[in-house]
């Protein structure tokens, strides 16, 4: 059997078919794959994990429902044997016997409708320039046109941008664009929690004052002082931590024992015992 003519038949096929989608040839080509290994024998015996494993199909539910379609539509002949233990069989359709070749004398007529076309593009060049070029082919001059429309696409966004760009004055141009950097937000309010906690992190503080800033002032809609709404809450957060460092309790206690108290002896904290009295 001659593959190749096969391939090219059931391919024919395919063009005509509108209800097949690429899982059913997918399907076909790897059970091919296991007829040509069995040197085209008929019928063949194949596994369903073979056969989804080469296709890519997933879904076992998927596999039955193309290879029944593939059944029904006269592709291929399937004798499932619901028996994991053995192989179901398949039974593949010779679809080289459908192409019909192109006898001598439309070969002959296609050669000479080329020659004609190819005499009378040769007419239409040299009437145009005088002298005959080599003729270019169709895909090339649809790839040179569609490159033209690319760069008069291009030509013409240049253009539209340099006409709006004409009809302000030279002075609003970069007012305008000022205007716009400056309306792009740095940082938005509300910020976001996650935000707000890396902000903390790379200040060196604790997870427990972040959530402590945010809730406060998500409470008061994040006004500073219960008035006036914020602008810069990265500098409200910076004043926060400095306050809590200053309400901290151990740092209280760390600025009494600095100042002497009376009733207590005047020395540091730190002593060196190795010392002598």
């Amino acid at each position: 059997m001659n593959y190749i003519k096969h391939l090219t038949g059931f391919f024919d096929k395919v063009v005509l078919d509108n209800s097949l989608n690429p899982t059913h040839i997918s399907l076909y080509i790897s059970i091919f794959q296991f007829w040509n290994l069995n040197r085209f024998q008929n019928p063949i015996s194949i596994t369903r994990d073979e056969v989804m494993r080469i296709s890519k199909i997933c879904s076992k539910a998927t596999y039955h429902k193309c290879m029944r379609e593939m059944h029904d539509k006269g592709y291929l002949k399937y004798e499932p044997s619901y028996n994991p233990f053995r192989g179901s069989l398949v039974h593949l359709i010779n679809f080289s016997d459908d192409l019909k070749p192109v006898q001598k004398k439309d070969r002959k007529g296609l050669k000479n409708e080329q020659t004609i076309e190819q005499a009378l593009n040769k007419q239409q060049t040299s009437s145009d320039t005088g002298t005959e070029h080599a003729l270019v082919s169709s895909i090339n001059s649809i790839n040179n046109t569609n490159s033209i429309n690319i760069l008069n696409l291009g030509e013409q966004t240049q253009n539209l941008k340099t006409e709006e760009l004409e009809l302000i004055p030279k002075g609003e141009n970069k007012k305008k664009l000022r205007e716009k950097k400056d309306t792009i937000p740095k940082d938005t309010i509300p910020p976001d929690w996650n935000d707000v906690l890396v902000f903390f992190k790379e200040q060196n503080n604790s997870e427990i004052e972040a959530e402590k800033f945010f809730n406060h002032f998500q409470s008061n809609g994040w006004l500073v002082g219960g008035k006036s709404k914020m602008k810069d809450w990265k500098a409200a957060a910076r004043n926060w931590i400095l306050n809590a460092q200053k309400f901290n309790p151990i740092t209280k206690q760390m600025q009494n024992n600095s100042t002497p108290t009376p009733g207590n002896l005047q020395t540091t904290i730190h002593k060196n015992y190795a010392e002598p009295l």
